[in-house]
């Protein structure tokens, strides 16, 4: 091979090799190490964890991103810089926030800015970096921290959908119930579905029950939707699980959220709670549910579209999202 054209060749190889050699990235995706001068983090800090950290109620207030401050000096930042989910702030002429720039191929900047790199010291990375000037940094960041939160939010939501139908959705069961039945609803491949009188319901607990278990069961009445209530869908929803379920379920309503939404076009009633086994139970099991009610006057239907979770000991937000996702896909 000629000389001119076996060193560009070489170089190519040896930058390729470079990005082998890095690390694979770990840790869960809202799990997020956050890197800054240990000064300037003392002034950031509430206003990133107020923007990155808002809690959503599961079985208890859960954060939906859990943030891990590490300074850039210590040690531990070169493993922890290693996690999937990696925040960088500071100026351009701080080490940490320079390595994270020179991955973006950009030879200038305008700080305030909020950027976004892969890859940059383990493979399947991201990192965030929040670019700010040199005079008031901490209003940079209060400014950038909402959009960041959006950003992360929104891939954190895709990343779960993914995750969720990585066995492929069950397009043919969703359209064979719209042909025989009258309603749709997307489930992934790995669901389980079973029918008992008009009731259908679909499971998943996988790998283990005793560890994790998604159901959601649907049913449906010709009453009219003006004798629907919270309170009285909340009794039907009793009514079905007394019968359909395998366990019996008392509701805790303490911490209820009763609300309106849209499913598809259609009107829908719906409310949040939490299951539980009875008190006499000698296995103590509980989670949050999903219940609503879709009023479909084109069939003369409403629809009980009830979704919950049972997931002890884990973080249950990313499992509450995925039944978020299959409730959303219901079509009369």
């Amino acid at each position: 091979m000629p000389r001119p054209l076996l060193l560009p060749i070489i170089a190519l190889f040896a930058l390729s090799l470079g990005a082998c050699d890095k690390p694979l990235a770990w840790g869960e995706w809202n799990s997020i190490i956050a890197t800054a001068g240990e000064a300037q983090w003392s002034e950031y800090e509430a206003i990133v964890n107020d923007a990155l950290q808002p809690r959503v109620f599961t079985v208890r207030p859960e954060k939906t991103f859990k943030v891990t401050y590490q300074k850039p000096t210590h040690r531990d930042w070169v493993r922890l810089r290693r996690f999937k989910s990696i925040l960088v702030i500071g100026t351009e002429q701080d080490p940490w926030v320079a390595e994270a720039l020179a991955e973006t191929g950009r030879k200038t900047f305008s700080p305030p800015e909020l950027l976004q790199v892969r890859d940059v010291w383990a493979r399947g990375q991201l990192v965030n970096i929040m670019l700010v000037g040199s005079g008031n940094a901490t209003e940079d960041i209060a400014a950038l921290s909402d959009r960041l939160h959006e950003d992360l939010d929104g891939q954190y939501r895709g990343w779960v959908r993914s995750r969720m139908f990585v066995s492929g959705p069950d397009t043919l069961l969703a359209d064979s119930l719209a042909q025989s039945v009258g309603f749709r609803l997307l489930v992934p491949n790995v669901y389980e579905f079973h029918a008992a009188d008009s009731t259908y319901i679909f499971r998943n607990d996988n790998p283990d029950p005793s560890e994790l278990i998604r159901q959601i069961a649907i049913t449906w009445t010709n009453h009219d939707p003006s004798e629907f209530s919270h309170d009285s869908i909340l009794a039907w929803r009793t009514r079905i699980s007394d019968r359909y379920y395998p366990y019996p379920q008392v509701l805790d309503l303490e911490h209820r959220v009763d609300s309106e939404v849209v499913v598809s076009g259609n009107r829908a009633i719906e409310t949040r709670a939490i299951w539980a086994n009875p008190p006499e139970d000698a296995f103590p099991a509980g989670g949050p549910l999903i219940t609503r009610a879709v009023f479909c006057p084109s069939q003369g239907r409403t629809y009980l579209v009830d979704a919950w979770l049972y997931a002890p000991g884990k973080d249950k937000y990313q499992y509450l999202l995925q039944l978020e996702n299959i409730v959303e896909s219901f079509e009369c």
